[in-house]
């Protein structure tokens, strides 16, 4: 490792105190104090959004704490940046992988420290020394493989390698074993053990609570960006973890259900398999029901969603509408027969931000607004965007207003309105109140429910617990890609979800 001499196991080698991290009208850290000991696994817990990432990112220098201190090795320190950490011996693995495809495994993992004869890379060497780390952790590839050949599980052990080649003595591991299998897992487990003999200490960030046991030592629990609790991992039980993770009271308000959901089932799938992505995925979804999509990060959610509104291809599975099944091919054969999808990244996929609201407002049903000479009737147009304006309560000073100056909430209705003007019977929501103010949530919570009271069945994706709890008939919770229960909100509670969602549910297969 980086250090030279005797190592002193359990030493305190990186110690946080009270760092607070703020952005532009959002805290994401407030007063959370850790610490890390040489030739330990200190895990990191806590839902979507609780602060993980940012304090990863605050340790290896992509972040600068707004307050608090760090001291590393004894000394205090401040990292300008991520080569500034790794040369001081931090290295961190991320969720997202940060390889360059055209090049070699050999070139990605040692890319700007390539061994050198003068000014030439010493190839030999280059292939060696990356030949070398590749068997340690049990990856049987060629060194000199172009990265875009691989899969993303071999991907993942790529860049476990290159963080090995810096001889680190932090290492943080943001989600390693996501994209790996059974028997990787194995492998990356055996490399951490020799890892914190060598005195190296591990930072851990896993939704898999039930693979910790073999490795963690110690325990941190983030909520809503605060320091909850940290527990030496031997003396707490998952329960306890998952309970703390989810502690807080439902924050939210929410509108007084007025539907009743019917027995008749608007949309049932059978068996959706998308390969990579989620498997034998099978649900109901009935007339004036609100069912949620729940899970963590990327439980296979928004894919199914995605999939089924024909965005993405399925490789296996039936979809019946009405009882009726149905080749949906395309976004256009799922609107043909019904269907709507409010994108996460409204901005990206939902809206046209450079055009006004009257015009976003008949998007996806055109044809309603255009005259005998087939071109846009802009009186019909107008009228229809008056309507939804006033039934959607859109705060705007014009119809002709042009999107991207409207507020988020606003610009969520927008889209909303689309699909109704559409007369779409079966509506995802995926995320749709992300980014918007809690008087806006409100509204939205309301006319989702006011939707579903007219027959309208939705499928709510979020990561939000308490909207999940707040809002839905009933839940399918997600893990790596399947349905792990289908739960009833009123009898659930988040700890429920949470343990379905981390794949620990004792004793309720």
């Amino acid at each position: 490792m980086a250090s030279t001499g005797p190592v002193e196991m359990g030493r305190t080698i990186l110690q946080l105190t009270s760092i607070t991290k703020e952005f532009p009208a959002v805290r994401a850290l407030y007063d959370v104090s850790f610490d890390l000991r040489i030739g330990e696994v200190h895990a990191v817990c806590g839902e979507n959004g609780a602060g993980k990432s940012t304090l990863m990112k605050i340790i290896s220098g992509l972040y600068q704490p707004t307050s608090g201190s760090i001291v590393y090795k004894g000394a205090p320190c401040r990292f300008q940046s991520t080569t500034e950490s790794e040369r001081r011996g931090i290295a961190i693995i991320h969720q997202e992988l940060n390889l360059v495809p055209h090049l070699s495994v050999a070139e990605n993992i040692f890319l700007a420290r390539e061994p050198r004869n003068g000014p030439f890379v010493n190839r030999g060497k280059l292939h060696r020394d990356a030949a070398l780390l590749l068997r340690r952790i049990g990856l049987a590839i060629d060194p000199d493989t172009v990265v875009r050949s691989l899969s993303v599980a071999q991907c993942q052990m790529v860049e476990i390698a290159k963080a090995l080649s810096l001889n680190a003595e932090v290492l943080i591991m943001d989600e390693p074993t996501s994209s790996l299998t059974e028997s990787e897992t194995t492998v990356l487990f055996k490399v951490i053990t020799d890892l914190k003999r060598s005195g190296v200490g591990i930072v851990y960030i896993s939704h898999r609570l039930d693979e910790m046991a073999g490795i963690v030592d110690r325990v941190t629990v983030l909520r809503d960006g605060r320091h909850v609790s940290t527990h030496d991992f031997a003396s707490v039980t998952i329960d306890q973890i998952v309970a703390e993770m989810v502690g807080r009271s439902l924050e939210e308000k929410f509108p007084e259900a007025t539907r009743v959901p019917g027995k008749e089932v608007l949309l049932e799938v059978k068996g959706l398999a998308r390969q990579g992505a989620f498997t034998d995925i099978d649900f109901t979804l009935r007339r004036g029901e609100i069912l949620g999509f729940a899970g963590l990060m990327g439980a296979g959610r928004t894919e199914v969603a995605r999939a089924i509104f024909g965005a993405d291809p399925l490789d296996a599975g039936e979809v019946l509408i009405g009882g009726r099944k149905v080749a949906i091919g395309s976004p256009r054969d799922a609107i043909a027969e019904g269907l709507a999808y409010l994108s996460e990244d409204r901005k990206k996929s939902g809206l046209a931000v450079g055009m006004s609201l009257a015009a976003n407002m008949s998007l996806a049903n055109m044809r309603d607004v255009a005259g005998t000479s087939g071109f846009i009737d802009f009186g019909k147009e107008e009228n229809v965007a008056r309507r939804y304006v006033d039934l959607l309560n859109i705060r705007t000073p014009s119809i002709h207003q042009i999107v991207r100056l409207l507020s988020g909430g606003n610009q969520q209705k927008i889209i909303i309105g689309k699909w109704l003007f559409r007369q779409s019977r079966i509506l995802f929501f995926d995320e749709p109140t992300r980014g918007i103010d809690i008087g806006a949530k409100f509204q939205i919570y309301k006319i989702m429910d006011e939707l579903a009271a007219r027959g309208i069945g939705i499928i709510l994706i979020s990561s939000e617990l308490p909207e999940i709890l707040g809002l839905t008939d009933r839940v399918a919770v997600f893990h790596e890609g399947r349905i792990t229960q289908i739960l009833e909100t009123a009898r659930s509670s988040q700890e429920e979800i949470m343990h379905y969602a981390s794949g620990y549910a004792p004793g309720r297969h």
